[in-house]
């Protein structure tokens, strides 16, 4: 029988809770405070600059380091008091590749796979080198494969005993457009299945796609929220066109704003073109990370 996962402050079940995360290397705070609540069935996206806490924070989620204080919760299970019960709940795809090269794609999968008890084993790692399209390399060595390939062994890896949480760090860099596509289409997949996925990005198409948005900067939790809240933040420039005369205006983000601004110009028959230009989900990230005092 699975654990039960904790009930949040809205009522719905939280597959990860973090209450006043620190992580300190030494001097250097990687993470400071960090409070974060994560839906069951969510796509959870963390996004900053590098040396931000992404990776520490995912690190920490899944057992692997020590917190400095604080406390942590993944499926209401704490990751080092009752690692083993976890770890056979979740799955975990790390920002390099940690595969053995000198085995093939199907026994690096078959390999990490073992330990998590998979019913039929030899057919779902089949059918993930399928996914992965890899088939026709399944019995070749991971040494003589690209970057990109790797990544498909891991995140392979990850995902053959069908876990109920997947943390997923840099999953798609280094893989080409076509297989960046499928992925998303497979994680939208999983959650919709009720799969929890926490993935670390630094690319905003891809913050776009999530559920929510942690943004961290500096071990600190700048803004937690869905893509659509974050954009409200930013502003939209709004170009009018009347003849050879334009007007530029500066507006915040909102259909409402927008509604309102065409309005105090009447849309006279003079107007011949109107220009929106909203702020991008990058545009609002960096802007947050500016006025935190990042360069």
């Amino acid at each position: 029988m699975d654990d039960p996962v904790p009930a949040g402050i809205d009522g719905k079940p939280q597959a990860v809770e973090a209450s006043f995360l620190k992580k300190n290397y030494g001097k250097v705070v990687a993470l400071d405070g960090v409070n974060l609540a994560v839906p069951e069935g969510t796509i959870f996206g963390l996004v900053g600059p590098n040396c931000a806490g992404k990776t520490t924070l995912i690190k920490a989620l899944v057992g692997f380091l020590k917190p400095t204080s604080g406390s942590v919760k993944v499926l209401g299970l704490d990751p080092l008091r009752e690692r083993w019960a976890l770890r056979q709940q979740i799955g975990y795809m790390p920002q390099s590749p940690a595969l053995y090269d000198d085995l093939t794609a199907r026994a690096n999968i078959l390999y990490f796979s073992q330990a998590q008890k998979v019913a039929d084993l030899p057919a779902k790692v089949a059918d993930i080198l399928t996914f992965a399209e890899l088939a026709d390399r399944a019995d070749d060595r991971v040494a003589t494969f690209s970057g990109g390939m790797k990544k498909r062994i891991s995140l392979a890896c990850a995902l053959v005993h069908e876990p109920r949480i997947i943390f997923l760090d840099e999953p798609t860099a280094a893989v080409d457009p076509h297989l960046r596509f499928k992925m998303w289409q497979l994680f939208r997949e999983l959650a919709a299945r009720g799969t929890t996925l926490v993935i670390s990005t630094h690319l905003m198409e891809e913050a776009l796609l999530c559920d929510r948005v942690a943004v961290l900067r500096r071990g600190v939790l700048l803004v937690d929220d869905s893509p659509a809240q974050i954009l409200k933040v930013g502003r939209t420039r709004l170009v009018i066109r009347k003849g050879n005369q334009l007007e530029e205006k500066q507006i915040p983000t909102s259909a409402e704003e927008l509604a309102a601004a065409l309005r105090a110009d009447g849309l006279s028959t003079e107007v011949d073109a109107v220009l929106v230009e909203p702020d991008s989900l990058e545009d609002v990230i960096v802007a947050l990370i500016r006025s935190r005092g990042e360069p």
